[in-house]
């Protein structure tokens, strides 16, 4: 057959960069970046360029598992597909007739294609409305913000390059390298940076300013700089007197947020936070660079809030190199018609690809945390685990996890392992068999994304690719065929497809394409139009007002706060001075560049890179502490304590300490359940309220630890 190179999608994470696969004989043998496709232009990360390590790792899953011993025992029969469906649609089915389908959850991970709005499909079509994932501390929060500020999820327009840019919680450097790559260039064409972040990140070290703020206080400095632009006069004023509403009740509301008191909050100096304000407010167009650190906190929706509110009265909303409208989400949106991608495509959070009409108002009733914003759809873990162990609304007894590893991403994950280990059964989808797969009594074997065809299309929506199918190890099968076949065993089989090509039919379908055209064509790109600036001139904001609402009624009239208030974290110095006391250091966690969330560890080229659990200490903490670099220590809250290994580097302030966040040890095997609490930062976090009013957020970042060495 000899070499062949074909044209593919990256499916690791949610980018959908472009990829050449070479093939010799038929087998795949390398893979690098597509120069020709718009997300990555050519460039690939390093989880990407490890595709063939994923695929070929001798400790894949290769066909379904069956457990015989007890419950995390290590103990397994190889069974059939048709078994282990049967196996599993009994189950659910079983717990359903028993105690309603609310007994039943069901969840997904971080979003990989459309593999999610497939999963709450069949929950829909099931009738749970106990779907559990990671949005409430990822995008949703932010987006759900804006989206009720001002309409939009907003992003910057790099062709127009920015005045100014506030990197705020992000370090695209070392995590999304197709953003960063259009950074890098803005800055060399003069763009301002200001970073703020605890840790001084590559991206803080050659900003023109970096706020090192105390982790989960945004939302005060937010509230400080909006006081400064807005005290000193400069907003915008015409669009301000123009375009939104409530701006003299903003204006009286951050008096309270003066930047003496915001010093106070946030350890960011008075100085810094003027300078901030002043330098993002006077160099336009700027914008905004949110990360998820926004969301790991208590604050999170009202944070991205108070940044939103930032964006509209600098005037940056809609102008050449400011805000522009980057997704149409489809997120809040009750039109069963409208096509959820900027292409025209059905994609994620599709009205119609999701059968929400399937789900009955009775059932979404019984949902768990009815408390939350209505327009946030899922449950949250630890209302799960809580539910699971105390039976109260009602039973929880199975569970389908699909692409999703909760027993490391979870918080306060002693509880979420009592709470598996109490299920009637669970079921796991994975390409490894990892803590989670490990307490399941079925385990099925996903595909990579090198072994099934499909279509990627990314988080904005501005394009579709083809992902080709180049390889089979074992049994594998993808996340959909897995899903689409327990659907017909469930007794669904009326609203799924014979093949998943129907289900890739009806994601092109608005386009007039089928699946089968769709391979020829490759890929599927937006008509270039000349860009259209400041279009609520014309047809107003996406709000009921048809402004931006700084002050919303909306919000005001679902019980939560129309205008953003500061909430001091739980467990902090200031909320709780006699913890303090024994738990003297602020923790956090930042995300590593070599591994996407709990995934990778595994993988050699990535482990080689970050081989071992790191905390980052400040010199003089380590000093004060006898601590020395490379020394193992504990880390230590009210839940629990972790092993980690020091890092001492001066980027952060001797009153915090950086984490990793989500390791276990794939080598420690599955009798030790590869080691879920040696090192993983959830053992740490909290499940108990208070957590996020409007989407649910826990704090993973601020929260009361004490280091020590560990024994050598």
């Amino acid at each position: 057959m000899g070499i062949e190179v074909v044209k593919s999608v990256c499916g690791l994470c949610v980018g959908s960069c472009g990829v050449l696969i070479t093939l010799e004989d038929g087998r795949p043998v390398g893979i690098e970046g597509d120069p020709d496709s718009p997300p990555n232009q050519g460039d690939l990360c390093k989880i990407g360029r490890a595709s063939l390590e994923y695929l070929n790792h001798p400790d894949r899953l290769k066909y379904p598992l069956k457990r015989t011993g007890e419950r995390g025992a290590g103990q397994w029969q190889r069974i059939s597909w048709n078994e282990a469906l049967s196996l599993t649609a009994d189950a659910l089915n079983a717990a359903k007739e028993e105690d309603g389908p609310q007994s039943v959850s069901m969840v997904h991970g971080s979003a990989k294609g459309q593999m999610d709005t497939f999963l709450v499909r069949l929950a829909n079509a099931f009738g749970t409305p106990n779907v559990v994932c990671a949005d409430h501390v990822c995008h949703v929060p932010k987006m759900l913000a804006a989206e009720l500020t001002f309409g939009f999820m907003p992003g910057a327009e790099y062709a127009h390059p920015p005045a100014c840019a506030i990197v705020w919680g992000a370090n695209m450097a070392a995590t999304h390298c197709n953003t960063y790559r259009n950074f890098a260039s803005a800055v060399k064409r003069g763009m301002k940076v200001i970073s703020v972040d605890p840790m001084k990140t590559s991206i803080a070290q050659s900003a023109d300013l970096w706020l090192g703020i105390r982790p989960g206080t945004d939302l005060a400095l937010a509230l400080g700089m909006l006081h400064v632009i807005i005290n000193e006069e400069l907003y915008d004023k015409d669009f301000v007197n123009s375009w939104t509403l409530g701006f003299e009740k903003l204006k009286q509301h951050v008096q309270d947020y003066t930047p003496d008191k915001v010093a106070q909050i946030t350890w960011v100096p008075v100085e810094k936070t003027v300078e901030a304000a002043r330098l993002y407010a006077t160099h336009r167009p700027g914008y905004i660079e949110w990360g998820n650190a926004i969301d790991h906190q208590l604050n999170s929706f009202q944070a991205a809030r108070a940044m939103s509110m930032l964006m509209a009265i600098s005037g940056n909303l809609g102008v050449p190199g400011g805000e522009q409208e980057t997704l149409g989400s489809g997120f809040r949106d009750a039109d069963p018609d409208k096509a959820s991608s900027q292409i025209g495509l059905r994609g994620r959070w599709s009205y119609e690809l999701e059968l929400r009409h399937l789900l009955s108002t009775e059932a979404r009733k019984t949902k768990l945390d009815p408390d939350l914003l209505p327009d946030f759809r899922y449950v949250l873990p630890q209302s799960v685990v809580k539910t699971i162990l105390e039976e109260d609304p009602y039973p929880v007894r199975a569970m389908f996890v699909n692409a999703s590893n909760p027993l490391s991403c979870w918080p306060n994950l002693q509880k979420t392992y009592q709470a598996f280990k109490k299920l009637n059964f669970l079921a796991v989808s994975d390409m490894f068999m990892t803590p989670t797969a490990a307490l399941a009594d079925v385990v099925f074997p996903a595909a990579s994304y090198l072994e099934f065809d499909g279509v990627q299309i990314p988080p904005m929506g501005q394009i579709a690719q083809m992902q080709r199918k180049v390889a089979q190890i074992g049994e594998c099968r993808s996340d959909y065929d897995i899903m689409n076949a327990l659907a017909k065993k469930l007794g669904l089989g009326e609203h799924f497809w014979d093949r998943i090509d129907g289900f890739w039919d009806a994601v092109l379908e608005p386009k007039g394409l089928t699946f089968e055209a769709f391979k020829k064509a490759d890929r599927l790109t937006g008509q270039k139009k000349e860009k259209q600036y400041k279009q609520y001139e014309q047809n107003g904001f996406k709000t009921p007002s048809g402004k931006v609402e700084l002050y919303s009624s909306h919000l005001e009239m679902l019980g939560f706060d129309p205008l953003p208030i500061y909430r001091e974290l739980p467990e902090s110095p200031y909320s709780d001075p006699e913890l303090a006391k024994e738990y003297p250091l602020i923790c956090t966690t930042w995300k590593l560049e070599v591994y996407r969330h709990s995934g990778g560890r595994q993988i050699p080229s990535l482990r080689r890179v970050h081989p071992d659990p790191v905390i980052i200490m400040h010199p003089d903490t380590a000093r004060e502490k006898q601590i020395k670099q490379g020394d193992w220590v504990f880390i230590e809250t009210k839940r629990g304590r972790i092993k980690q290994k020091v890092n001492i580097a001066d980027v952060i302030d001797p009153r915090i300490v950086v984490a990793d966040h989500a390791w276990w040890f794939p080598e420690k095997g599955e009798k030790e359940l590869f080691g879920f609490k040696d090192a993983n930062y959830n053992v740490l976090t909290n499940d108990q309220p208070p957590f996020n009013r409007e989407v649910g957020s826990f704090s993973i970042r601020g929260i009361a630890c004490k280091v020590y060495r560990a024994p050598s």
